[in-house]
């Protein structure tokens, strides 16, 4: 049996293979150019390209590609081959290095906000020479960011790497005043969790609304969904098992270190954890696993749901975001230690953390903010809108005592006892766990828990490391002027506990009572995504990322638009594949079993009027009226997205999707689900949520 081992990066141009494979000249050169940030020379680039080509062709490639994230959510790709004409005929497989060093692609077909025109068509595709080229599907893939020729990032990679450098350069003068001279460079560290469905292939094509739209836009709760909570964490069913194993292998060929697989808590959903890695390298592992999530599923005949609310009455699906900073001489930065109270180092981080969460609300949740995860958030398996950090029990209280100038009593760990003397004693954990936390803290990271199971990382974490560079340099320009450094430090650490403890939140996230408490601490409730989105361009935000460098402000513009577009798109897809649904398929099964209980009814009177027919006339009387609403909705959804079609302001069309679209589909869908559970099944034309979370 080959070893996990062997084959784990295979598919891989990563370290190993490029110091077998260039000369040591070419490599240490290359990895300094990494190191600094530095362009490449064209020399070396030719050498690097030349070892790339062989390498890939010996693996049988035959094509290579700018693999690259625009703002459409999925990644984009334009394959060109290896071949060049020769003499006689023939041809020579060649690539240079100034094709593995910048592409060209067509920048007006992609979202672009504004910043290009139809005619101004060109676009620029650049390595990212941090992360690894990968062979896909023959194909050499090459991580590239992708800018406009105006030099403007029209990609989620470009602004997620200055974010970056932004963090790098800010938490660097930190660690200067703590008189740590090792550290060179640091890096924000991600390890994104992926839930997901998964649902038959044969029913899957049946359903126009999954296929349309990713989700179910009609669909009654079965008798059993997840209220036995047996599911999670249950045993994986044989299937299903199949499709991870195969999953695990085709990511470690490409070098994702996909470590955890489970049961989720709804039938049919589960999730994939990997271990961290560095951020944007984590960014394009989490779009290639959702890549590849879908393609191993279609051969074992199933799909892959990422919608993050495929079924309603059931768990929708996130991407827990694990962030943290850490040096290259690898110490985490949010460790706290054994006397977390002592580390004054890791204080400061976490005051710089609380201060970029509090000040940057707005800006988690516009991160966080699509038509698919307004569905989800608030939900029983989600956080609710309002942003806020857990820290449990411990830092609490020690950030409390600091508050006060009260010294801190470190209490001895209790030992964890079951109650059987075979079992082990262990340490129990200082805090316990806390999943309805938007942001929580869990012992040497943070977890972003908002992120719906479609997103790309590469959004929350740019605004999260921005947030905190900025923190950062405030605490550093204060402290590099100090007269007395730890006084300073004392004193800024305090003063930032008193003005950002609301931020703080240890209990239940989903009791409503939070949500009261929450509004008295002024914290913000954006509970859609045409709330969140236009605060993007507040001016505290604008000031932020073009300070920093991660943004220009026709940047940010071009992004708000692209954003609210997307919503408005998608809500109304939905709205035109409902009444698609409705009129096609719906209200011609229910008028044809209503014909069918309107002749039994006469049937059974045409033999004897004392016959009983009270189900017949009571159950279609009930579809009438039943179907009068939904058709009357159905008229009143047409209408109003025949108004979608003539506002063209897009903000306003954003509020108007959510405030009349999705009401008058809501209406639609409560008068079909209820149609569900009294026609009968065999005029029912579309497989139910029964059929679908248990058919796997």
């Amino acid at each position: 049996m080959k070893l996990v081992s062997d084959y784990f990066g295979c598919m891989v141009f990563d370290d190993k293979v490029m110091q077998e494979r260039l000369s040591e000249e070419t490599y240490n050169t290359l990895k300094r150019t990494i190191k600094d940030g530095r362009s490449l020379n064209l020399s070396v680039a030719n050498a690097v390209a030349s070892a790339m080509k062989d390498w890939a062709i010996s693996l049988g490639a035959t094509h290579y590609t700018h693999w690259f994230q625009p703002m459409t959510g999925i990644t984009a790709e334009k394959h060109d081959s290896f071949i060049s004409p020769d003499e006689g005929g023939r041809v020579i497989m060649e690539f240079s290095g100034k094709e593995l060093i910048r592409g060209e692609t067509d920048a007006s077909s992609f979202p672009s906000g504004g910043l290009r025109a139809t005619f101004e068509a060109r676009g620029y595709t650049a390595w990212d020479a941090t992360s690894y080229a990968f062979i896909k599907d023959n194909v050499l893939c090459i991580p590239t960011a992708f800018c406009s020729y105006g030099g403007e990032a029209l990609d989620k990679k470009t602004p997620l790497l200055r974010s970056m450098e932004a963090i790098n350069r800010q938490t660097l003068r930190i660690l200067k005043l703590f008189g740590n001279e090792d550290a060179t460079s640091v890096k924000t560290t991600v390890g994104p969790e992926q839930e997901y469905f998964l649902v038959d292939k044969e029913l899957f094509i049946q359903r126009k609304d999954l296929m349309y739209t990713g989700r179910t836009l009609l669909g009654a709760k079965p008798p059993k969904g997840q209220d036995l909570e047996g599911h999670y964490y249950g045993v994986i069913k044989p299937r299903v098992q199949a499709f991870m194993k195969d999953l695990d292998e085709e990511l470690w060929k490409l070098g994702v270190l996909a470590k955890t697989e489970h049961n989720e808590a709804a039938p049919s959903q589960h999730e994939l954890a990997p271990i961290y890695a560095t951020t944007n390298i984590a960014a394009d592992h989490n779009q290639l696993t959702m890549e590849i999530m879908q393609k191993v599923a279609k051969k074992h005949d199933m799909v892959c749901l990422l919608h993050e609310k495929p079924f309603a009455g059931v768990n929708g699906s996130g991407k827990h975001n694990n962030w943290s900073i850490s040096t290259n001489t690898g110490v985490n930065l949010l460790e706290p230690g054994d006397t977390p109270a002592e580390n004054a180092q890791f204080l400061l981080f976490l005051c710089a953390v609380l201060k970029a969460v509090d000040e940057y609300q707005d800006l988690l949740r516009i991160s966080v903010a699509t038509a698919g995860n307004d569905h989800r958030l608030g939900a029983n398996e989600a956080p609710p809108a309002v942003v806020s950090i857990f820290l449990g029990d411990e830092l609490t209280e020690i950030l409390e005592c600091i508050e006060k100038d009260q010294p801190y009593g470190a209490k001895e760990k209790e030992l964890m006892r079951v109650g059987v003397h075979t079992m082990p004693k262990f340490p129990k954990d200082t805090t316990d766990r806390n999943r309805t936390s938007p942001f929580a803290f869990t012992g040497n990271k943070f977890e972003f828990r908002m992120l719906g199971s479609s997103a790309s990382v590469s959004g929350p974490n740019t605004m999260l490391n921005t947030a905190v560079a900025e923190s950062l340099k405030q605490f550093a320009d204060e402290l590099e002027k100090a007269d007395s450094f730890e006084t300073a430090l004392h004193d800024l650490i305090k003063r930032t506990i008193t003005k950002h403890k609301r931020i703080i939140f240890n209990g239940n996230g989903y009791d409503d009572k939070w949500l009261e408490e929450a509004k008295k601490r002024g914290l913000l409730n954006l509970k859609t995504t045409p709330d969140a989105l236009p605060q993007f361009v507040a001016d505290k935000n604008v000031r932020l990322f073009t300070e920093h460098k991660v943004y220009t402000e026709k940047e940010m513009h071009s992004r708000l638009e692209i954003l609210l577009d997307n919503y408005c798109k998608l809500i109304h897809i939905e709205g035109r594949t409902l009444v698609d649904i409705a009129k096609k398929d719906v209200l011609p099964a229910i008028s044809a079993y209503s014909q069918t209980l309107a002749n039994t009814i006469l049937s059974k009177k045409s033999v004897s009027n004392a016959l009983d027919c009270s189900y017949e006339t009571e159950t279609l009387t009930q579809i009438s009226n039943l179907c009068a609403a939904a058709y009357s909705g159905v008229k009143d959804l047409e209408a109003a997205l025949d108004k979608f079609t003539k506002n063209k302001d897009v903000k306003k069309l954003s509020v108007f999707c959510k405030d009349k679209i999705l009401v008058k589909m809501q209406e639609i869908r409560e008068a079909i689900d209820a149609l569900e559970m009294i026609v009968d099944a065999e005029y029912w034309p579309m497989p139910t949520y029964g059929d679908l979370l248990f058919n796997v």
